[in-house]
């Protein structure tokens, strides 16, 4: 091998290398890695959400962008909003949206803890069972009473969902559909 293709090589390597570190520290980090939902979990959620929606749709935790996208073709009218804070999954999804853009889609690299969630008329996440914890009380707070709020496989501890669906794949996926109650 020449020396330029060695240093092509020990460069792709380090990439690959501060890539896969990125995910780690961010999945330690946040508690959760960037996980794809599966076509039919992504099918499950999208039954629960009127297509006519017009007010802002919220993805906590966009990940690789596979929900964002589905809600925005899913959704036209409505604007979403995809919280991601792991650069790779992150720039992953602005590539994505550059390649094929929605224009009712926007990506946002920040936590969404310190977002404001007032004038949501939806609210989908797939987090894990502390950051779900964490963000009950935040619904509560700001969200409207009656906004819809999905979640992917973690289910809101405390609350009583309105619909509960399970997926087809191997893991009998749950998606569970709740009501923000209002200020509590």
């Amino acid at each position: 091998m020449s020396a330029a293709g060695t240093l092509l090589f020990l460069l792709l390597v380090v990439l690959l290398l501060g890539a896969m570190l990125s995910i780690v520290f961010h999945t330690l980090h946040t508690g959760i890695s960037p996980m794809p939902s599966s076509a039919k979990v992504r099918h499950l959620l999208l039954s629960l959400v009127p297509p006519d929606l017009e007010g802002p749709i919220l993805e906590l935790g966009a990940g690789w962008g596979t929900l964002a996208f589905a809600l925005a073709d899913h959704c036209p009218r409505a604007q979403v909003l995809a919280f991601e804070l792991s650069p790779l999954p992150y720039a992953f999804c602005r590539l994505r949206q550059r390649l094929a853009p929605r224009p009712n889609l926007r990506f946002v690299r920040e936590d969404f803890f310190r977002a404001s969630f007032s004038g949501a008329s939806a609210v989908v996440c797939y987090l894990f069972p502390g950051a779900m914890s964490r963000l009950a009380p935040k619904l509560a707070d700001e969200l409207a009473p009656g906004t819809r709020i999905l979640s992917h496989t973690f289910a809101l501890r405390g609350w009583t969902p309105s619909r509960t669906l399970v997926a087809g794949d191997l893991y009998r996926t749950p998606v569970y559909l709740y009501e923000a109650p209002g200020r509590i």
